[in-house]
């Protein structure tokens, strides 16, 4: 009789072995089902996901690309590989696809690397006004290594500011132009990014983690057809695995391919490869476009529900998955919002407001984001009442046990990992 035909991860077998590694699991598991988990960068992923993540490829070396590894005995995860790689391409209509960087920041710093050189000028967005650490911040290797020029957006609107953009690259002559955010709510103009960068001969490169899945699902535009490269990760709204990937054109395939390896990574995670292969699959089905749609619409509804609770919306509103709020009319600092929330069952970050007088640590606003529980199942009414609790935990954080009880009550109906994908 042969082997069983398929082997996986046993929960059993890890309590009996690691029971105090085991209880870590299942408090985790248990602090998702009794909180509502609002931090825009987080989704659950499918079990079938989690399957591939939990597979024995975690066990294989695969310097290098499909057909050309650097270790025997690739020719099963080739498959997984190129299969991600496929999906990828199709998905986004790209012609090339790398689907190896470990993380956004990895993805980046790939794309940084073919396209720059150290001391080279690249045009980003502030992280004060939105964008990322690796789009420039002195902490990081993008500051240091590079020259780099920050737009942002204008004070009276909070939104990017164009002509300001256009000026600085006319200006700076910058080598590469990055668009995308971590905390803009408002759709990006890819359009009028390639127009400026057409202007002055610049690469445009398009950060698009946030909002990759809202493209994938066709609900808000694309940036492939406009950007050189555009790095995402696999995890947020696309709700696949924590992990990077790099689309680019067929132009720059070699060296986006040679900057991920050997220049940043080795060995790339096989599982997790495989695991991002399933989530775009998962991406392509209809259903996953109605999840994008029931993304938004819950991000507005959220949003709506907290102008109308006192708490102002940055930019007036959202068009994506998250919205950026204001508190200073309040008088309360974003890290005690975090703090109350907390108290009363809900999980969302402090961040910074464009023009925050806050430092980063304290800050004058939250971040707020509805992919996961969307993914649980919940609609616009009950993004609503999401969005009087928040409100009622930060105004008055005496009244925290009621909310964590009406909280109770939602999860109850929309529990993770209970409720069908």
């Amino acid at each position: 009789m042969g082997a069983e035909p398929y082997y996986g991860p046993d929960f059993g077998l890890l309590r009996r072995q690691d029971p105090e590694l085991a209880q870590v699991l299942l408090d985790e598991l248990d602090r998702v089902r009794g909180e509502l988990q609002l931090i825009a960068s987080e989704n659950f992923t499918s079990p079938a996901v989690l399957a591939a993540l939990g597979s024995t490829l975690t066990n294989k070396y695969a310097e290098g690309y499909p057909g050309r590894r650097y270790y025997g005995g690739c020719e099963v995860v080739d498959r997984a590989e190129r299969l991600a790689v496929e999906r990828a391409r199709r998905l986004f209509g790209a012609e090339h696809a790398n689907v190896q960087p470990h993380s956004g920041a990895s993805a980046n710093l790939a794309a940084c690397a073919a396209l720059l050189q150290p001391g080279d000028t690249m045009l980003a967005m502030a992280l004060a006004h939105g964008g990322h650490l690796t789009h420039g911040s002195k902490v990081n290797f993008s500051g240091r290594w590079f020259d780099v020029v920050s737009y942002g957006v204008r004070r009276d609107t909070e939104l990017i500011d164009y002509d300001e953009v256009r000026d600085l690259a006319l200006r700076q002559r910058p080598k590469v132009i990055v668009c995308g955010a971590t905390a803009y709510p408002r759709l990006i103009d890819f359009g009028a990014f390639r127009g400026i960068a057409d202007e002055v001969g610049a690469w445009l490169l398009a950060d698009v983690a946030h909002p990759i899945g809202l493209m994938a699902g066709g609900v808000i535009p694309s940036a492939v057809p406009y950007a050189d490269v555009v790095t995402f990760t696999t995890h947020k709204v696309l709700r696949g695995p924590r992990g990077g990937a790099i689309l680019c054109t067929e132009e720059l395939a070699k060296r986006i391919d040679r900057a991920v390896f050997p220049f940043v990574q080795g060995g790339p995670l096989m599982h997790v490869v495989a695991a991002k292969a399933v989530a775009l699959a998962e991406a392509m089905r209809p259903e996953f476009a109605g999840y994008a749609r029931r993304v938004v619409v819950n991000a507005r509804a959220l949003t709506d529900a907290l102008a109308a609770a006192g708490m102002r919306p940055v930019s007036g509103g959202t068009d994506t998955h998250l919205a950026l709020i204001d508190l200073r009319d309040l008088g309360v600092s974003g890290a005690e919002a975090e703090r109350r929330c907390a108290a009363a069952g809900i999980t969302l970050n402090r961040n910074v407001i464009p023009y925050d007088p806050e430092p980063p640590a304290v800050t004058s606003g939250i971040r707020v984001g509805t992919p996961c529980l969307t993914t649980q199942g919940m609609g616009p009414e009950e993004l609503e009442e999401v969005g009087t609790l928040v409100a009622r935990a930060v105004r008055r954080p005496d009244e925290a046990e009621e909310v964590r009880a009406r909280v109770s009550a939602l999860l109850a109906i929309h529990p993770p990992y209970l409720s069908e994908y």
